[in-house]
């Protein structure tokens, strides 16, 4: 069985180093003494907790990175690109010890691997320092005080359930060794009767005389990882003078805590939060049965009830759904490594830019962006960016510059990947696309249809095959991921300007916002994100326009498609038919439907493994009265439209790239 209090270590120790990345790269611009403090900080709780919990491997090689911090800190040490490339690598390393789970043969293997000794032998080679740079006399003064002997005294109690949770207390003790001359007791006066007495809960405590030339910071990070724990030090400066009051430092995890018990952060399984997102949905569903049951009643005090239910349940569906949404700041942090390990690797000098990492997204959407943004970025990077010499030469900047934004709009979140660099090489698109028999040599598509070939599969125009790019692979990832997520793009180039890809996704996956339509007497959903306006059908010019189904509205076609022949339906009988505007980018689309219901909250299921195959449903969802309906996948609907009318136009032949 897995130990509980080893999981939450790991977790911990996962998050730590996805901020010290952050913290590392945000250093290699300036030497802020906070942040070297927050990555000592960092390294000393794994160290220190990764030995308690049984692994020694990430602990001493944790503890060659700590040193160099130390050293910064303490002024001996100056910060360059070099500390942080290999700071990067140290941090990676730690990654690596983390997910070996321990102390194992694995963990032992790694620790003796050739590159993990070499990273070692290079942090020992710059940690030692034969004389120390010229400092500020503040700081001279902080080690001249940390040199000088002293003594403390250090009262230590654990939190009732931390020897539960795997905490060592001898380890503890064990590290105030590695700062000074120890002796301490252990006071029990706390241990209740034995009828009262809790096999499981902890009532000693420690009182611990430490005498060195150390600080009493540097104790308060032996305790880091039990923030929970009642900690006094008090410090005697040897001779201790009669005038000199005592210095006294008392921190008390009850006392501490109080203002933040409400509001400290819990650690839920992601599958935990799907089941009560499942259970929400099922609530949401019944309350729309007992909607229609109350109408049907007309019942003055079922309706009472029947609404304070409705409140509660949308406060609950509200509560429920914020719990799910996370800063998409989670995933743009990831991205600043990878534009300067590509930055590095492809010579070029380039700067990311992040906007909008505050706007909130599904952690489900979140979960499945990291892959496909990295495709594009490393597209921007090495097809859009140019060289320093190659910018000189177009009179920009010698830098590059990568922007990467993000904003909500409606039920819809947009992001943005921008770069000032050459742009789509529209030409070599169309000739790559005639090469492969995408498009026709005499067709004449529009810039943008000719963009969407980018996302083709297998589709690229790179001369030569590198390791970053030249397969076509990417693009297509990011398309088939974005259409998994029922979202969509749109491309935007300018030669020597630059490209901007946005990729429009629905803030959440479980619960939308739909229109019911009628197709004969089955109904369907369509996503009211997606919707731009209704119509009556009977008040519309349908014509041919070379030989296109087009509809004129307000001056302006429209292509549509009539959902009786596209889902094989018998011929409608009603006489006032209706269409539904839906858009997916810049691509406007006519639904025809029979009639239009009303909207709807809408649960999304999705389709069992004997129907995922079916094309043009993004799921289904069970409504008031219990029937099934499906739910319309606009943008697949909009890619058959744009594929039929490609087709019956003569004498072209174009075959479109599968984008909206």
């Amino acid at each position: 069985m897995t130990n509980p209090a080893i999981e939450a270590f790991v977790q911990e120790a996962n998050d730590i180093l996805e901020t010290l990345e952050d913290q590392l790269l945000e250093l290699e611009g300036s030497s802020d003494p906070a942040q070297v403090d927050a990555v000592f900080r960092a390294l000393h709780t794994i160290k220190g907790s990764g030995s308690m919990f049984g692994f020694t491997r990430l602990s001493q090689f944790t503890h060659h990175f700590e040193t160099a911090f130390d050293l910064i800190r303490e002024g001996k040490l100056a910060i360059d690109g070099k500390l942080i490339d290999l700071s990067l690598k140290a941090r990676d390393t730690m990654r690596r010890f983390v997910d070996l789970g321990g102390d194992n043969a694995e963990a032992d293997q790694l620790s003796e691997a050739a590159e993990v000794k070499n990273l070692v032998a290079a942090l020992q080679s710059l940690t030692n320092v034969t004389s120390a740079p010229e400092t500020t006399e503040e700081g001279a003064s902080q080690a001249g005080a940390a040199s000088e002997i002293a003594v403390f005294d250090i009262w230590f109690k654990p939190a009732a359930d931390d020897l539960r949770n795997g905490l060592r207390p001898d380890l503890l003790l064990g590290e105030l060794e590695d700062l000074g001359d120890v002796t301490h007791r252990l006071d029990l006066t706390a241990v209740p009767s034995l009828e009262k007495l809790e096999p499981l809960q902890c009532y000693a405590a420690w009182a611990v005389t430490l005498t060195g030339a150390t600080t009493e910071e540097a104790i308060k990070d032996v305790f880091i990882f039990a923030d929970d724990s009642e900690l006094e030090i008090t410090k005697h400066e040897p001779p201790v003078a009669a005038s000199e009051p005592e210095l006294t430092t008392k921190t008390v995890a009850a006392d501490k805590g109080k203002s933040n018990k409400t509001t400290a952060p819990i650690r839920v399984d992601s599958g935990r939060l799907d089941e009560v997102m499942d259970r929400l949905g099922e609530l949401v569903i019944a309350q729309a049965r007992l909607n229609q049951v109350t109408t049907r009643l007309a019942d003055p005090m079922l309706e009472a009830v029947t609404e304070d239910i409705e409140r509660l349940l949308t406060g609950l569906r509200d509560t429920t759904l914020s719990i799910r949404m996370m800063p998409i700041e989670t995933v743009f942090g990831k991205f600043r490594r990878v534009v300067r390990d590509l930055s590095a690797e492809l010579n070029k000098d380039i700067k990311l830019v992040t906007k909008g990492g505050e706007t909130e997204i599904d952690k489900n959407v979140i979960d499945k962006l990291s892959e496909p943004l990295v495709h594009m970025i490393r597209n921007a990077i090495d097809h859009g960016v140019e060289t320093r010499e190659g910018r000189i030469e177009a009179n920009k900047p010698e830098h590059g510059t990568v922007i990467l934004s993000a904003n909500q709009e409606g039920g819809e979140v947009l992001i943005s990947l921008e770069d000032d660099g050459r742009g789509l090489n529209t030409e070599a698109i169309r000739a790559r696309a005639i090469e492969r028999g995408l498009l026709d040599a005499n067709a004449t598509p529009t810039e943008q249809e000719l963009h969407q070939f980018i996302f083709a599969p297998g589709f690229s125009t790179a001369k030569e095959l590198t390791s970053i790019s030249g397969r076509g692979v990417g693009m297509d990832a990011v398309k088939t991921t974005v259409d998994s997520l029922r979202g969509n793009f749109k491309v935007h180039s300018q030669p020597g300007q630059g490209t901007k890809v946005t990729l429009h996704l629905p803030v959440s996956l479980a619960i939308i916002d739909g229109m019911l339509v009628r197709l004969g007497s089955d109904v369907f959903v369509i996503p009211l994100s997606a919707v731009q306006e209704c119509v009556e059908l009977d008040t519309l010019e349908t014509n041919r326009e070379s030989g296109r189904s087009m509809l004129r509205i307000r001056e302006t076609l429209v292509p549509f498609l009539d959902l009786v022949d596209v889902f094989n339906y018998p011929e409608s009988k009603d006489t006032r038919r209706r269409v539904v505007i839906v858009r997916a980018g810049n691509a406007p689309l006519g639904l025809i439907v029979d009639d239009i219901l009303g909207q709807n909250q809408t649960v999304i299921k999705a389709l069992s493994v004997y129907h995922r195959d079916v094309e043009g449903f993004a799921g289904a969802t069970i409504l008031g009265d219990g029937t099934v309906a499906l739910i319309i996948d606009t943008a697949i609907m909009i890619r058959r439209a744009l594929q039929q009318a490609k087709a019956q136009e003569a004498p072209s032949k174009y075959v479109a790239a599968g984008g909206h």
